[in-house]
């Protein structure tokens, strides 16, 4: 595991204030407040054991299937076109386009977490599910002419020490604020489709910035892999690989950053 990631402070007195009226209020192990701290990263309270696997599937557009040690499944970005079958526990949605969200979710989802609210104003997620931890940091749509503030979010789903990350319909560049809500990415799904969303240009910046362990494209469409591999740079590698799953752990995180292309994506 790279030593960065075993710097550990704990330091909860910064948690970010819309914290408090979030649906259950627990400590996140994943941020770093750059801002206030700029070398400091912010490690797990619990240290996983070797055995502690994450499994992530691509099921397709933007939906990655989450599986915890505990059994818990999560569908980001779901509409019910993919992952659906069965159903998951929790599912994420954001609503740039009706194949990020769906209105009528299967009975047996237990958490539909929009990426927006209803009622105007940020969507605050906090929510613990058995051995899992789903926070969220809203973006904005600003697409086409139209702009709608806070109303698509980031994902970040904390379990078995690993920060795990969704961009979504991300459309535009983050801020420092940004950066420090979200804090350490051990694993980063990131769409690709360089126009949809934004720029290979501007999307790599992020990537690159985060220093995520394991990057995940999604979202790609027609765009060719290799338009944003290429924009990755030298740091990092590419492994793809024949199926659409992969398992991963805090101990098996890989030295160096990699791009890890599932199949279907």
């Amino acid at each position: 595991m790279p030593a960065f990631r075993l710097a550990a402070l704990l330091m909860t007195f910064l948690m970010p204030t819309w914290y408090a009226a979030a649906q259950q209020v627990r400590p996140s192990t994943c941020l770093a407040m750059a801002q206030t701290l700029p070398s400091v990263i912010f490690a797990s309270f619990q240290t996983a054991a070797a055995g502690d696997d994450v499994a992530i599937t691509y099921a397709g557009h933007s939906t990655y299937l989450i599986e915890t040690p505990a059994g818990v499944t999560i569908a980001t970005d779901f509409s019910g076109a993919h992952g659906a079958n069965p159903p998951p526990r929790v599912v994420t949605m954001n609503k740039a386009h009706t194949t990020h969200f769906t209105l009528s979710p299967p009975p047996g989802v237990e958490h539909v977490l929009q990426g927006w609210n209803p009622d105007g104003g940020k969507a605050e997620h906090s929510l613990l599910v058995d051995d899992v931890y789903i926070r969220n940091v809203t973006t904005d749509i600003n697409r086409f002419g139209t702009f709608e503030a806070d109303a698509n979010s980031i994902f970040i789903f904390e379990v078995a020490g690993l920060c795990i990350g969704h961009l979504g319909h991300l459309h535009h560049r983050l801020t420092d604020k940004h950066y420090a809500a979200i804090g350490r990415l051990d694993v980063l799904m990131v769409p690709v489709d360089g126009g949809m969303t934004m720029s290979l240009d501007g999307m790599s910046e992020i990537a690159r910035r985060l220093s995520s362990s394991i990057i995940l494209p999604m979202h790609r469409h027609t765009t060719p892999l290799s338009a944003f591999t290429g924009r990755m740079g030298e740091g990092f590698d590419i492994d793809f690989r024949e199926g659409r799953s992969l398992t991963v752990s805090l101990t098996s995180l890989p030295r160096r950053p990699t791009i890890v292309v599932l199949d279907g994506v």
